[in-house]
């Protein structure tokens, strides 16, 4: 649905009204995002600056390839060593680094992205250098942008100093993410495990792209726990590939079987026999098929698992869910018990079942929507938050206990998406909602899809039992 305020903001004519009467000019900026499918260079032709805390070490060598990979023309600031690491790079996929020396920045208008690998600061004097780059260069990040810092995760570190200025990282990113959202930008936190330096390059392509236009503030840990495909493909990566959706008649199911059918996966369409009419559609539109069932009957777990018994299924997202909301004191048990039944027991009960018929296909992808109410809860929601807190609970258990099958098991917690729910809400709490955010509005199904879509493909194989919020870098909660 149409954003007032942030169309409003738009128009240069309404602006000069708006200044004339002394009120503040709605900030949000228009976020760029994807409109085709997954290609070989997403980056072609994007100036992206890059930095090491240290130059020998750390993660320059898996940085450097990504990018070239992907079409980028690096901007390196370092010294001759750390530009070597590039210049090898990009002389395979002919994309030269250009040197950033001293008094370099001006004669750069702006830049893509800013990615700087951190992996090495041990100290809090070095965490010096974090102000001594940004403090230059946010200025010179373009609209709807991306910062992203590479860290190391505690359990890799091994004194308190290093673990304190790693830890540091995190709440530098996350107050980083608030100043750029203004201008549609973003920024993440990514740590690597020391032995998982091969699995960042899908998360770090993705993150690059306007196919996270709606991912900020949000720490991501790459993990080597699951066993990754040989020669994963970045164009068609689900091409013969079974994907099941739930709840796929509308908003983002019907949204992410688009993406998955986009990137090559036959879709099957799952929704209440009440919906026929919209999931048959949904159906047509991406070349899948139609399964109706009722995710709370006793029979919808082997009746899904007998649907793909043939092929057996390589990702099933776990869409479908209701709210009843209610505060605690006055919400009848009905609403209690249908909302914890069908957001939280049929997704055990349907996973359960594929697992016991044997019915998920090694390197499957299970991804399941949780919530930020699960995260930071929500009045009148005690029902609902406890499903999605659940679903949280549900994926840091079962993703390492499928690692050793090339599985792996994560959430989506979205925040405010525009959709036939949010539309209903009264227009004052509607636009609040809308503005607590590092981008000041609300997400489109489509920016859940993106998320969904990655965590489905091979390349996010370093990506396991994590909850991955879609919130625009939400104000509220973790």
């Amino acid at each position: 649905m149409s954003d007032f305020l942030l169309d409003l903001g738009q128009n240069p004519r309404a602006r000069r009204v708006i200044q004339s009467m002394g009120l503040p000019i709605p900030l949000p900026q228009k976020l760029r995002r994807a409109r085709r499918s997954w290609c070989e260079r997403p980056l072609q032709d994007e100036d992206i600056l890059v930095a090491h805390a240290h130059s020998s070490r750390g993660l320059g060598e898996v940085i450097a390839t990504t990018l070239a990979a992907a079409g980028a023309n690096p901007l390196v600031v370092g010294d001759s060593e750390q530009l070597a690491v590039y210049r090898e790079a990009g002389e395979a996929h002919g994309r030269p680094p250009r040197h950033m020396a001293n008094g370099a920045i001006d004669s750069v208008d702006s830049v893509a992205a800013i990615v700087f690998d951190a992996t090495t600061i041990s100290s809090v004097d070095q965490l010096r250098i974090l102000y001594d780059l940004f403090h230059p260069w946010t200025k010179k990040l373009h609209r709807c942008s991306r910062v992203v810092v590479l860290g190391r995760p505690l359990n890799d570190v091994t004194t308190t100093t290093e673990a304190a200025a790693q830890r540091a990282l995190e709440g530098f990113v996350r107050s980083l993410a608030k100043e750029v959202g203004r201008k549609g930008a973003t920024a993440q936190l990514v740590t690597v495990a020391n032995n998982a330096g091969s699995r960042l390059s899908g998360v770090l392509r993705w993150l690059l792209t306007a196919r996270s236009a709606f991912v900020s503030g949000q720490p991501l840990h790459v993990t080597a726990e699951v066993r990754a495909p040989e020669n994963a493909p970045w164009v068609r990566v689900l091409d013969n590939k079974t994907a099941l959706v739930t709840g796929a008649a509308r908003g983002i199911g019907k949204a992410t079987a688009q993406l998955l059918a986009n990137e090559g996966a036959h879709v099957i369409c799952l929704d209440r026999p009440a919906d026929d009419g919209p999931v048959s559609q949904v159906a047509r539109d991406v070349g899948g098929s139609v399964l109706l069932a009722d995710v709370s009957a006793d029979d919808a777990a082997s009746q899904i698992a007998a649907a793909v018994a043939d092929r057996g299924v390589d990702v099933v997202v776990h869409n479908a869910g209701v709210t009843r909301d209610k505060t605690i004191a006055r919400m009848k048990p009905d609403r209690w018990d249908q909302t914890l039944d069908i957001n939280l027991a049929s997704v055990l009960r349907i996973t359960d079942e594929l697992l016991e018929q044997d019915r998920l296909n090694d390197g499957a992808r299970i991804v399941c929507l949780s919530s930020v109410a699960g995260i930071a809860g929500n009045m009148g929601q005690t029902n609902y938050a406890a499903s999605k807190a659940g679903i949280i609970g549900f994926v840091q258990h079962l993703g390492p206990r499928l690692a050793d099958r090339g599985i792996t098991v994560n959430a989506v917690a979205p925040g405010f998406i525009e959709t036939r729910l949010t539309a209903a809400i009264p227009t004052v709490i509607r636009e609040v909602g809308r503005r607590l955010s590092n981008l000041g509005q609300g997400g489109l199904p489509q920016d859940v899809a993106e998320v969904i879509t990655f965590l489905a493909s091979p390349g996010a194989s370093g990506i396991n039992g994590s909850v991955v919020r879609v919130c625009g870098g939400a104000l509220i909660g973790a």
